[in-house]
Formats: C-alpha cells, sequence, structure tokens
C-alpha cells in the first residue's frame, strides 16, 4: 500500500443506518459516508440532519448521501455504483434472530443478513460489518452462520463472528451484539478485534443525575435515586412497530430496571419536576429520550454545566420525530461508542498497520458440522450414516443431536426427505430460504403487506 492510499480517508456504504448510532461511531473513526439508506422517514431526517449539522456534510451532501426506502429495493440506491467502496456495514433487522421475534430466521420478511452476504459479493467492499442481536449466536442458527462464513469466503473474504458487549466500551448498559467482520485475505492478516476499555463505564445514577435535577427534582431526592441505581443499564429495547408505544422492555427487562429504582412501563416527556416522589407500586421516575440516549452511548447536543465539552461533543446528536419515534430510533441504534472502536479497528486493518498475523483460516471453518457434510454430499444420508462419516473426521455426535440439528437446518434450508426400503429417513440439503436478491422470493409480498410496521 503506498502512502497515498494509507493517508486518504476512507469511504463507507452503510445499510439499514437507522437513526445513526453505527453512523456516528464510523465517521468518529475516520470513515466518510457515501451512502446511507434507511427504510424509516423519521430515522433518515435524523440522519440528514446530523450529517449536516454535527458531521460538517454540505446541505447538498446530506441530501444525496441519505437515501430512503427499502435497501433491496433498486429504486431506493445503486449498489453497482460503490464498487470496491472501503467498507460496507450496516445493523441489519434484528426480529428474524431474537426470541422476542420468535427467531423466524430465514423465514422472516426483515431477514436481510444473508442478502447483504451477497451484496458484499457484488461489490466487493475491501471489509464487510454487519451486527445484530445476541440471538443469532445460538444453536438454532450454526447452519445459517456457517451458510454466512461459507459465501463469503467463495466471496474471497475472510469472516469472524464476536460477541461484543457495549459496557466493555464505555456504555452504561448490558447490551450484547453479535458482530461479523469480514475483510479480503491481505487485509484480514491485519485484523484484530478491538480491546474493551479498562474502565468501568458510570452507573444509571451517575451518568443521568444532572439530567434527572434539570426540572427541578429536589438535591436530596436525586442523591437518593443515585444510590439505588448503582449499576448499568440493563439491555434498551427499541421494540416494533407492530407493538405498542414506547417502554424499556419486556417483563425480565422492567424487574431490572425496577431494582435501579426506574419505572420501565414508559419513558416521560420530561424529568421530574420540584416535589415529585414515586406513587405507590412505582419505583421511582421514568427516563426521558434524552437519559436513554445517554445510555445508549449518545452525548447531549448542549454539554450540561462543567463537563468536558469535548468529549461530551462526540458523540452529540439531535433525534427527529415525536416522542415514541425517537426513542425507537434510540433504542433500536448500534452505540456510538462500540461501532467507533470497530471502525477503528477496521482502519488500522485497511491500512495495513500493525503486526501482521499468520492467518490461521487456510481451511473454511465448521460451525456446523451437518451442514458441511450434507452441503457436501449429492445423495441423502440417514442419522446413522451423518454419525458414522462424522466419526471418520473426529466430530462424535449422538443421534438426538444430529436430530436437533437436522431440526434446526430445517428452519432455514429446504431439507428433503427419502423414506428407503429398510424404513429409515435420509436427509438431503436444498436451498437457503433466506432472500438473497430473488424477483420471486416470499419476501417481496411479506415486505408489501407489513411495510408500515416494519422498523
Amino acid at each position: 500500500m503506498t502512502a497515498s492510499e494509507r493517508d486518504r480517508q476512507l469511504e463507507v456504504v452503510e445499510i439499514c443506518a437507522g437513526a445513526g448510532g453505527q453512523t456516528l461511531g464510523l465517521e468518529r473513526a475516520g470513515f466518510r459516508h457515501r451512502v446511507a439508506v434507511e427504510l424509516d422517514k423519521n430515522a433518515a431526517v435524523t440522519l440528514r440532519r446530523n450529517l449536516k449539522e454535527v458531521l460538517g456534510y454540505s446541505e447538498q451532501e446530506a441530501e444525496d448521501t441519505v437515501r430512503v426506502g427499502d435497501v433491496a429495493d433498486p429504486k431506493t440506491w445503486t449498489p453497482e455504483e460503490h464498487k470496491d467502496v472501503d467498507l460496507l456495514a450496516g445493523g441489519v433487522p434484528c426480529p428474524p434472530f431474537s426470541i422476542a421475534g420468535k427467531q423466524l430466521g430465514a423465514n422472516d420478511e426483515r431477514d436481510l443478513f444473508a442478502w447483504a452476504v451477497e451484496l458484499c459479493g457484488e461489490i466487493q467492499p475491501k471489509a464487510l460489518l454487519l451486527e445484530n442481536v445476541r440471538g443469532l449466536s445460538a444453536n438454532r442458527f450454526t447452519a445459517y452462520r456457517q451458510h454466512v462464513l461459507d459465501r463469503l469466503h467463495e466471496h474471497g473474504y475472510i469472516g469472524d463472528w464476536k460477541l461484543l458487549h457495549a459496557n466493555d466500551f464505555g456504555v452504561s448498559q448490558l447490551r450484547p451484539r453479535f458482530v461479523l467482520v469480514a475483510l479480503k485475505r491481505e487485509f484480514a492478516e491485519y485484523w484484530d478485534w478491538p480491546k474493551p476499555c479498562e474502565e468501568r463505564p458510570p452507573s444509571v445514577g451517575e451518568l443521568l443525575k444532572d439530567l434527572m435535577t434539570s426540572e427541578g427534582w429536589e438535591a436530596e431526592q436525586v442523591d437518593e435515586w443515585v444510590k439505588r441505581a448503582d449499576d448499568i443499564a440493563p439491555t434498551i429495547v427499541g421494540g416494533s412497530k407492530k407493538h405498542g408505544g414506547a417502554d424499556l422492555g419486556p417483563t425480565r427487562a422492567k424487574r431490572a430496571w425496577a431494582n435501579l429504582g426506574v419505572d420501565a412501563m414508559g419513558v416521560a416527556d420530561a424529568a421530574p419536576k420540584q416535589g415529585w416522589r414515586a406513587p405507590e407500586g412505582v419505583p421511582g421516575p421514568k427516563l426521558t429520550t434524552a437519559m436513554v440516549a445517554r445510555l445508549q452511548g449518545w452525548h447531549d447536543i448542549e454539554p450540561p454545566k462543567g463537563s468536558d465539552s469535548a468529549a461530551d461533543d462526540e458523540f452529540r446528536w439531535r433525534f427527529h420525530g415525536r416522542k415514541t419515534s425517537v426513542y425507537r430510533q434510540i433504542g433500536n441504534a448500534f452505540p456510538p461508542p462500540v461501532a467507533k472502536a470497530l471502525g477503528v479497528a477496521i482502519q488500522r486493518a485497511l491500512r495495513q498497520e500493525g503486526e501482521r498475523r499468520t492467518l490461521v483460516e487456510n481451511t473454511e471453518r465448521v460451525l456446523d458440522p451437518v451442514y458441511k457434510l450434507l452441503r457436501g454430499f449429492e445423495r441423502p444420508l440417514t442419522v446413522d450414516q451423518i454419525i458414522e462419516k462424522l466419526a471418520k473426521k473426529g466430530t462424535l455426535l449422538e443421534q438426538p443431536d444430529v436430530e436437533r440439528r437436522l431440526n434446526h437446518l430445517s428452519h432455514d434450508f429446504a431439507v428433503e426427505m427419502t423414506v428407503r426400503s429398510s424404513g429409515a429417513i435420509a436427509y438431503s440439503l436444498g436451498e437457503f430460504k433466506a432472500f438473497i436478491g430473488q424477483d420471486d422470493h416470499q419476501r417481496h409480498d411479506l415486505f408489501a403487506q407489513h411495510r408500515a410496521k416494519i422498523s
């Protein structure tokens, strides 16, 4: 790599950009956006405004950068125009892999993970960054993940998955995200995952104390609340348009919030006023969207008095829309500090900085041995044959485990069953059910039917 190539600003194409958590983090890591595609109109307005007001884009640049619509619709944007971009990044929809979303995977019309992998093969960026919920790391999706790594390998990339926790990167929230990073071989040799921060993030009480006092709630009452809110927040859940208004998550999360002295049954319009007392049975005040934004890793548009304004400005952001829309924009976002840490690590790899490592992935990685065996076999195999052939390869599985894996496979792949004369059932692996751009895929009808409720 020449000196001029190392010095130039790297560029990113971002899909499913939301309100800009990943956008901001990647920009702070040194990337410049060519395109940011987002379905939700309010989130798109948030993106445009902040590209201009916070990140210094001109009004025309901000307008041209943010494309509004279905990212898989060729009328929204033209991927071919961005071949060989430095980075393709995105936070594709989470419900296909979340427990709350029933983990439908490839059968969910919101699933764009497999499509994004094929997009990577089409435009051939130097690196790919995709993030999603912890659910994608579950055993239910080993074959799905295996397929993703195999396809990336075929496209010329070396990929790796890792579960990252937002609180390891200075965010006051227990927010696990399952992240895929893939790079072309010449850059993968320099890749290393970002290291966690050494310092513990502030507690909910420490972080939000000044906001809780902003409308007159007495210092004595606030101090008592801060003592109770002495831990980081549970995962903030943005939720879906398929459900009601804004609240802070499912029942288990609400209990965790209650232990911190927070009423999770909704989001407040303002901080508590002078004389406020929690009604009987209510654990404490509700949070405002400004408070939730801080817990997600954003800073205030106006830094609080006495703070280090330079530090607080790094992740400042202004949201557009009404309260529920703003809450969802914040809650569904990738925390900017985590995105920045990943962006810095990817930038170092693309500039081929740091220690060059010997790649251990000289052969394709095996996450799901049953998937790999069936994918490589032309004829159907019974469970006993699967067990026998895997044992010869050094993988010991028992019948219940093989049957469980076959059941998981059937959710995301067409699994064909043939009854042999002996009565034994033999299995063969058919096509991947996920949407990867097919004109006749069921995703088109389901997406059109549910578009108003997709977020």
